[in-house]
C-alpha cells in the first residue's frame, strides 16, 4: 500500500471573511491510497484553530506505514485533518476494490440531496445586504459574526433576504453577557440557530442559561469524547470530519449524538466538493446541513458534486465512494 499528499490550492470566487480572517484560497491536502492497482483519495483541510498546518499534517501521514486499515489508523493517528483524509481514502479504496458504494459498506441507507447552508461572508452591513439580496432566493443562509457590530449586520441580512431561514455562527466570537443581551433580538429576526457563541474552554457559562433559540457545539464538538463536556450546554453538535479524523468517527459521532438527545449539523471547512464528498452520508436527516464549501470556489475537481434546487447532492463513483 502506498500513500501519497499532494497540496492542492482552489481560487475562492470572492474573498472570504470570518472573525479570524480572510483569505482568497482554499488550500488543502491530497491522500491518495494505492494498493493492487486501484487508488481512493481523500482530502482535508488543516485548521491553524487546532494547531494543525499543511506542513505538520502532512508530516503526520507521512510517518504511516504501508500497511493501514481503518481500525488501526484510530491508534495511529488521533482526531483531526489527518487522520480524516487517510480515513476517507481508505474508504474509498475499499469500495472500489468490492465494487459497492460506500453507503453500502457502511450499512446505511441510499442517500439522496440535502438542503445546504449558504455562507455569507463577514462584511460591513450594506455589503452583507447586498449579498444577502443576491442569495435570497436560498432556503438557508448562514452568517458569520463574531464582532462589536452583530446586530447591524444581522439587520441588514434579513433586510436583504426577508423569507430566508438564517442561521448564525459567532466563532467563539461572543461572551455569555453579549449572548443573553443578542438572543431576544435573534428570536426577533427569525434566527433558528446559533453556533459555537462563546470560546470553547468557556462555554460552562451556557449551564443554565435560557436558551430561545437552539445553540450548536462546533469548536467545543470535536468526537464522540466530546459529548460528556455538551450536557446541558448545547442541543445540537456540528460534525466536520477534519474534527472527528474522518467517516468512520463522524458516524460513531452521529449515532452517539442522536441517542443522547442532540440534533445534528453536518458542517465543513472550505474545501473542494473531495472533502464534501463523504459528509454527504453524515448529513442524512440532518436537523442542518452545512456543506457549501464548493459554492464558494471559482474552481473546483473535475467531477465535482451537484448542487441543484433540491440541495447538494451525494457523489458520483467519479468524484469518490
Amino acid at each position: 500500500m502506498e500513500v501519497t499528499v499532494t497540496r492542492d490550492v482552489f481560487k475562492l470566487a470572492q474573498v472570504f471573511t470570518i472573525s479570524r480572517g480572510s483569505r482568497t484560497e482554499a488550500q488543502v491536502l491530497t491522500v491518495r491510497v494505492r494498493e493492487g492497482g486501484r487508488e481512493g483519495w481523500g482530502e482535508c483541510v488543516p485548521y491553524a484553530r487546532y494547531g494543525e498546518t499543511l506542513e505538520s499534517v502532512t508530516d503526520e501521514i507521512a510517518g504511516l506505514g504501508e500497511t493501514l486499515t481503518r481500525a488501526a489508523l484510530y491508534d495511529l493517528l488521533p482526531a483531526g485533518a489527518a487522520r480524516n483524509a487517510v480515513d476517507c481514502a481508505l474508504w474509498d479504496l475499499e469500495a472500489k476494490r468490492v465494487g459497492k458504494r460506500v453507503w453500502e459498506l457502511a450499512s446505511l441507507a441510499k442517500p439522496g440531496p440535502e438542503i445546504t447552508a449558504y455562507t455569507l461572508s463577514l462584511a460591513d452591513p450594506e455589503e452583507m445586504r447586498a449579498q444577502a439580496m443576491k442569495h435570497a432566493h436560498r432556503p438557508l443562509l448562514k452568517i458569520k459574526l463574531g464582532t462589536p457590530d452583530d446586530m447591524v449586520r444581522l439587520e441588514a441580512v434579513r433586510a436583504g433576504a426577508p423569507h430566508a431561514e438564517i442561521i448564525v455562527d459567532a466563532n467563539e466570537g461572543w461572551s455569555a453577557e453579549v449572548y443573553a443581551d443578542l438572543a431576544p433580538h435573534l428570536v426577533r429576526l427569525g434566527v433558528t440557530l446559533v453556533e459555537q457563541p462563546l470560546p470553547a474552554g468557556e462555554d460552562d457559562a451556557l449551564l443554565g442559561m435560557e436558551r430561545p433559540v437552539p445553540v450548536c457545539a462546533d469548536e467545543s464538538c470535536h468526537d464522540r469524547a466530546s459529548l460528556a463536556a455538551l450536557r446541558g450546554k448545547y442541543d445540537v453538535v456540528n460534525i466536520k470530519l477534519d474534527k472527528t479524523g474522518g467517516l468512520t468517527e463522524a458516524l460513531a459521532l452521529r449515532d452517539a449524538a442522536l441517542a443522547e438527545g442532540y440534533k445534528v449539523m453536518v458542517g465543513c471547512m472550505v474545501g473542494s466538493s473531495l472533502a464534501m464528498a463523504p459528509a454527504t452520508l453524515v448529513a442524512q436527516g440532518a436537523l442542518v446541513t452545512d456543506l457549501d464549501g464548493p459554492l464558494l470556489l471559482a474552481e473546483d475537481r473535475a467531477k465535482p458534486l451537484m448542487f441543484d434546487d433540491a440541495g447538494v447532492h451525494p457523489p458520483q463513483p467519479a468524484l469518490w465512494g
